[in-house]
Protein backbone atom coordinates (compact mmCIF):
# COMPACT_ATOMS: atom_id res chain seq x y z
CA UNK A 1 0.00 0.00 0.00
CA UNK A 2 2.69 2.56 -0.81
CA UNK A 3 2.52 3.28 -4.53
CA UNK A 4 0.32 6.24 -5.36
CA UNK A 5 -1.34 8.15 -8.06
CA UNK A 6 -3.79 10.90 -7.57
CA UNK A 7 -4.74 14.32 -8.55
CA UNK A 8 -2.92 17.56 -7.94
CA UNK A 9 -5.06 20.62 -8.30
CA UNK A 10 -3.06 23.82 -8.57
CA UNK A 11 -4.19 27.38 -8.76
CA UNK A 12 -1.87 30.34 -9.14
CA UNK A 13 -3.07 33.08 -6.83
CA UNK A 14 -1.11 36.28 -6.37
CA UNK A 15 -3.49 37.39 -3.61
CA UNK A 16 -2.31 34.77 -1.13
CA UNK A 17 -0.27 37.27 0.87
CA UNK A 18 -0.66 36.53 4.55
CA UNK A 19 -2.40 39.03 6.84
CA UNK A 20 -0.40 39.84 10.00
CA UNK A 21 -2.49 37.67 12.37
CA UNK A 22 -3.54 35.10 9.76
CA UNK A 23 -1.93 31.76 10.60
CA UNK A 24 -0.75 29.59 7.71
CA UNK A 25 -2.39 26.18 7.88
CA UNK A 26 -2.53 22.94 5.93
CA UNK A 27 -5.84 21.10 5.97
CA UNK A 28 -5.78 17.29 5.94
CA UNK A 29 -9.08 15.46 5.47
CA UNK A 30 -9.44 11.72 6.14
CA UNK A 31 -12.31 9.32 5.52
CA UNK A 32 -14.23 8.25 8.65
CA UNK A 33 -15.20 4.91 7.10
CA UNK A 34 -11.52 4.04 6.68
CA UNK A 35 -10.72 5.21 10.22
CA UNK A 36 -13.34 2.74 11.45
CA UNK A 37 -12.25 -0.18 9.25
CA UNK A 38 -8.48 0.13 8.65
CA UNK A 39 -5.64 -0.11 11.17
CA UNK A 40 -4.95 3.31 12.70
CA UNK A 41 -1.38 3.34 11.40
CA UNK A 42 -2.56 2.80 7.83
CA UNK A 43 -4.95 5.76 8.03
CA UNK A 44 -2.30 8.00 9.60
CA UNK A 45 0.04 6.99 6.77
CA UNK A 46 -2.54 8.10 4.19
CA UNK A 47 -2.64 11.54 5.78
CA UNK A 48 1.15 11.70 5.82
CA UNK A 49 1.33 10.72 2.14
CA UNK A 50 -1.19 13.38 1.12
CA UNK A 51 0.43 16.08 3.26
CA UNK A 52 3.95 15.47 1.95
CA UNK A 53 2.68 15.18 -1.65
CA UNK A 54 0.84 18.50 -1.38
CA UNK A 55 3.87 20.23 0.15
CA UNK A 56 6.22 18.83 -2.49
CA UNK A 57 3.83 19.54 -5.37
CA UNK A 58 3.62 23.19 -4.35
CA UNK A 59 7.19 23.52 -3.07
CA UNK A 60 7.83 26.73 -5.05
CA UNK A 61 4.67 28.46 -3.83
CA UNK A 62 5.54 31.48 -1.62
CA UNK A 63 3.20 30.42 1.18
CA UNK A 64 4.54 26.84 1.11
CA UNK A 65 8.08 28.21 1.28
CA UNK A 66 7.10 30.30 4.30
CA UNK A 67 5.40 27.29 5.95
CA UNK A 68 8.51 25.14 5.49
CA UNK A 69 11.05 27.88 6.26
CA UNK A 70 13.55 26.78 8.94
CA UNK A 71 12.30 29.65 11.15
CA UNK A 72 8.77 28.21 11.07
CA UNK A 73 9.42 24.47 10.76
CA UNK A 74 8.74 23.83 14.46
CA UNK A 75 5.48 25.77 14.48
CA UNK A 76 3.54 24.29 11.56
CA UNK A 77 -0.24 24.31 11.84
CA UNK A 78 -2.36 21.49 10.45
CA UNK A 79 -6.06 20.92 10.87
CA UNK A 80 -7.12 17.28 10.51
CA UNK A 81 -10.76 16.77 9.63
CA UNK A 82 -12.94 13.90 8.46
CA UNK A 83 -15.60 13.18 5.88
CA UNK A 84 -18.02 10.27 6.03
CA UNK A 85 -16.74 8.27 3.04
CA UNK A 86 -15.58 8.17 -0.56
CA UNK A 87 -18.51 10.13 -2.02
CA UNK A 88 -17.96 13.00 0.40
CA UNK A 89 -14.19 12.91 -0.27
CA UNK A 90 -14.74 13.22 -4.02
CA UNK A 91 -17.35 15.96 -3.54
CA UNK A 92 -14.93 17.92 -1.35
CA UNK A 93 -12.16 17.61 -3.93
CA UNK A 94 -14.51 18.94 -6.61
CA UNK A 95 -15.62 21.81 -4.35
CA UNK A 96 -11.97 22.72 -3.71
CA UNK A 97 -11.20 22.60 -7.45
CA UNK A 98 -14.14 24.87 -8.24
CA UNK A 99 -13.08 27.22 -5.45
CA UNK A 100 -9.51 27.45 -6.73
CA UNK A 101 -7.99 25.71 -3.70
CA UNK A 102 -4.80 23.82 -4.56
CA UNK A 103 -4.77 20.35 -3.03
CA UNK A 104 -3.70 16.74 -3.38
CA UNK A 105 -6.25 13.95 -3.52
CA UNK A 106 -4.31 10.88 -2.39
CA UNK A 107 -5.24 7.68 -4.23
CA UNK A 108 -3.96 4.53 -2.54
CA UNK A 109 -2.55 2.05 -5.04
CA UNK A 110 -2.94 -0.49 -6.45
CA UNK A 111 -6.54 -0.39 -5.23
CA UNK A 112 -7.09 3.16 -6.58
CA UNK A 113 -8.91 4.20 -3.39
CA UNK A 114 -9.25 7.93 -2.63
CA UNK A 115 -8.15 8.09 1.00
CA UNK A 116 -7.17 11.64 1.88
CA UNK A 117 -7.08 15.26 0.75
CA UNK A 118 -4.36 17.69 1.80
CA UNK A 119 -4.27 21.32 0.78
CA UNK A 120 -1.13 23.25 0.11
CA UNK A 121 -0.48 25.64 2.99
CA UNK A 122 -2.75 28.69 2.94
CA UNK A 123 -3.54 31.60 5.21
CA UNK A 124 -6.40 30.22 7.28
CA UNK A 125 -8.76 33.06 6.32
CA UNK A 126 -8.44 32.08 2.67
CA UNK A 127 -9.57 28.46 3.03
CA UNK A 128 -11.38 27.89 6.33
CA UNK A 129 -14.83 28.45 4.78
CA UNK A 130 -14.36 25.34 2.60
CA UNK A 131 -13.98 23.18 5.71
CA UNK A 132 -16.35 24.77 8.24
CA UNK A 133 -18.98 22.01 7.98
CA UNK A 134 -16.49 19.18 8.57
CA UNK A 135 -15.77 17.59 11.95
CA UNK A 136 -12.37 17.43 13.57
CA UNK A 137 -10.92 13.95 13.21
CA UNK A 138 -10.93 12.28 16.64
Amino acid sequence: MSQQTGEIHAVVDASSAEKPDDVVVQYVVLRRDLIDSWPLGSVVTQGCHASVAAIWSFKDDPVTLQYCDPQHIDSMHKVTLEVKGETQMMNLSEKLKLGGISHKLWMEQPENIPTCIATKPYPKSQVSSFFKKLKLCK
